[in-house]
């Protein structure tokens, strides 16, 4: 089965801003994100995720379950939570091209909820948004062959990889394999390709961008399953991509170098043992010796330095 979509302008245009901000994030001095901002990434995307599904536990419930906390809800809604955190914890065991894979990830995200968790459905299905069908998925005999093309076609098409993930989460909602969770797993089967792609995805809450823009979500399903092709949606999941890429330079890039940060950063550096202003400055690259003078300067006015000598031949340490 051909998967088919147009490359458009705008999807080139797109493609091109976020390797450009792959590229900053790359980039910016001490760039690595911070732990913290793992764990948030995780609880933004399961609350954002699980909520687009109908769940109606808050981010700060989520953060509890997270945190091995007990909270009060609908034991379903703990259960779905838990079983989120439980997949994306486990992110770096699948394989994104792998049909197994996607298989164990389903019945581990369904686990406790449904009884054919990790197999195929087995009857037709409509999808309902409202009170109206907005999809009929392909029958029931045709989800093997179809989950088969679609894995052929991620190990085998040479696009670009931001298109591939789009392609195959718009597939794995039109071909929706599975009795329930079709949308959760496909949501993070996107993700697993991004990661899988660039690393740097592993910090981007993209399924929390979704949820915040949930109507235009569904309106880019909608429009490619009448076009009969998935660019609409493509359009839509690089938008979000940007979003999440761009919030993300913003929470890692560094503040301002000051003389203050310059200075504990050399403080780190060379603990008690002296230095001259030279090794000052080959820690800090970018300054001009003027620079790194004034820097010394306040250090010893401040009391947080002592200086021997005088002038280029000084040395310095850090008092304590």
């Amino acid at each position: 089965m051909k998967f088919p979509f147009k490359i458009t302008g705008q999807i080139l245009d797109r493609i091109a801003a976020i390797e450009r901000l792959i590229g900053r994030v790359e980039g910016l001095d001490q760039a690595k994100p911070q732990p913290h901002l793992r764990k948030s990434n995780r609880i933004r995307t399961v609350q954002g995720s699980l909520a687009i599904e109908g769940n109606t536990l808050s981010e700060g419930q989520v953060t509890a379950l997270f945190e091995g906390r007990t909270v009060l809800g609908s034991p379903n809604e703990i259960k779905e939570v838990l079983n989120a955190i439980e997949v994306y914890r486990r992110m770096n065991e699948f394989r994104p091209r792998s049909l197994r894979s996607l298989l164990r990830a389903h019945r581990l995200m369904m686990d406790g909820l449904l009884s054919s968790a990790g197999i195929w459905r087995s009857g037709n299905v409509g999808v309902l948004h409202g009170s109206r069908i907005s999809h009929v998925a392909p029958q029931a005999d045709r989800v093997p062959y179809l989950m088969k093309d679609l894995f052929g076609f991620l190990k085998g098409d040479a696009s670009h990889p931001l298109i591939q993930s789009a392609v195959c989460h718009y597939e794995l909602e039109f071909i929706h394999p599975f009795e329930d969770g079709n949308g959760r797993v496909g949501r993070f089967w996107h993700s697993l390709l991004l990661t899988n792609y660039q690393p740097i995805f592993e910090f981007t809450p993209v399924e929390s961008l979704i949820k915040e823009h949930q109507s235009k979500y569904y309106e880019a399903l909608a429009t490619s399953d009448r076009a009969g092709d998935s660019t609409s949606f493509i359009e839509f999941s690089l938008e979000m991509v940007h979003q999440a890429l761009d919030g993300l330079v913003d929470a890692i890039r560094p503040e301002p170098a000051t003389s203050k940060t310059r200075l504990k950063r050399a403080q780190d550096n060379f603990g008690k043992v002296r230095f001259s202003r030279r090794d000052y400055r080959k820690i800090h690259k970018t300054i001009s010796t003027a620079t790194a003078s004034r820097d010394l300067q306040a250090g010893v006015e401040s009391g947080l330095l002592v200086r021997q000598g005088d002038k280029a031949a000084a040395v310095y340490r850090f008092r304590g």
